[in-house]
């Protein structure tokens, strides 16, 4: 999962380039590696010490280090990245009364991708499995996943880490236990005798997790020390936006909200990631539009629902005996997949005589797309 072999294949194939073409080994004015861990006396996670001066934990918090400071494009993203969703975790975290340190767990889980997923299941900024994001409130279902919201799943992580923390009275083993489960690691520290982080035998992923968040910490809090140097302008830009609520009266395709907010399609996904799929549901909703993009926005919706529910109760097709969703498609000349959208079709469930099916035939599309 750490990606050790990768790793050993990348570095064996720069080594072999860089030979076979006369080239250096270290980049000229790159901090060399050795010093780059070398220079570290000290270290400390949520105001609690690391104890470097063991031998293994030393060799353990050096591997860490120096798998990041190689995978310098990940870190690159890990910085450009960091002024778009960190502001927002500090202020929560803070708010929470919870150590700022937990912030780079977040980088160290999902490397701030709202979308990363694992082999277990585990989804989003914080890395929620199904069942814990629903212990801690996160809406998972087939129309949201709340664990791509930066703060919804952070809410959820902070509440996460306070009750790991009550259990086990140190932070190390908090996220321990965060990153194996608290039953796991219960069971091991009975068996082992010893609540020391540092001096349990745990599954291997355990064991590099809180060095692996401490090498975040490490570069990201003086990133040019290690010879990283962007600019004001390399960062990506701070979220920013605007909430607007209001009600669907039936359920409404996504592209309704996004032109009543003058914008496109993807930046109402962008801004909204724990939306699913291509419609909002009946009911209340509260989303995330374009700043500046709420002032007059209600009445656009309005004017633009109303619209859409009366010009679609004359695009509906019944659905005949011996119909199927090609034929349908390939009878208004539009993809089924676009039948599969409109509709909210599963191509493991089949349609059925009598079935009602919205369709926009192709020339209305055409004419939408060629709007100012």
């Amino acid at each position: 999962m750490r990606r050790t072999g990768f790793f050993i294949f990348f570095v064996s194939g720069l080594l072999f380039a860089a030979t076979a073409h006369g080239a250096p080994f270290q980049p000229p004015g790159f901090p060399s590696l050795t010093s780059s861990i070398s220079a570290v006396k000290s270290a400390e996670f949520c105001g609690e010490r690391v104890p470097l001066e063991i031998e293994d934990v030393r060799e353990r918090f050096e591997k860490e280090i120096l798998l990041s400071l190689w995978d310098r494009p990940q870190v690159i993203l890990w910085l450009k990245r960091s002024r778009r969703y960190l502001p927002h975790i500090e202020k929560m975290l803070k708010q929470s009364g919870l150590p700022d340190d937990l912030k780079f767990v977040a980088i160290a889980e999902s490397a701030l991708r709202r979308h990363a997923g694992s082999a277990k299941g585990a989804i989003g900024f914080w890395q929620f499995l199904p069942d814990t994001g629903r212990k801690y409130g996160l809406v998972i279902n087939e129309r949201v996943d709340e664990r791509r919201s930066i703060f919804a799943s952070t809410q959820a992580a902070i509440a996460f880490f306070k009750d790991l923390h009550e259990k086990f009275r140190s932070w190390s083993l908090a996220v321990a236990a965060y990153n194996m489960g608290e039953e796991g690691l219960m069971a091991e520290i009975l068996e082992q005798k010893t609540s020391d982080y540092y001096h349990l035998y745990l599954p291997l992923e355990t064991q590099r997790f809180v060095f692996r968040i401490l090498s975040v910490k490490l570069i990201l809090s003086d990133p040019e020390k290690y010879g990283f140097e962007l600019g004001e302008t390399d960062f990506y830009s701070p979220l920013a936006f605007d909430e607007v609520r209001f009600d669907c009266f039936e359920e409404i395709p996504i592209r309704i909200v996004a032109e009543a907010a003058n914008t496109g399609f993807k930046v109402i996904k962008d801004l909204n990631p724990e939306i699913r799929g291509h419609h909002l549901p009946a009911g209340n909703h509260t989303l995330r539009i374009p700043e500046g993009a709420s002032s007059g926005f209600r009445e656009r919706y309005r004017t633009l629902e109303k619209a859409f529910l009366a010009a679609r109760k004359e695009r509906i097709y019944i659905v005949k005996k011996g119909d199927n969703l090609s034929s349908i498609a390939g009878k208004f000349n539009v993809p089924i997949a676009s039948l599969m959208i409109w509709n909210r079709l599963d191509l493991t469930r089949p349609i059925h005589p009598g079935d009602r099916l919205t369709i926009h035939p192709r020339d209305e599309i055409a004419d939408e797309n060629t709007k100012p």
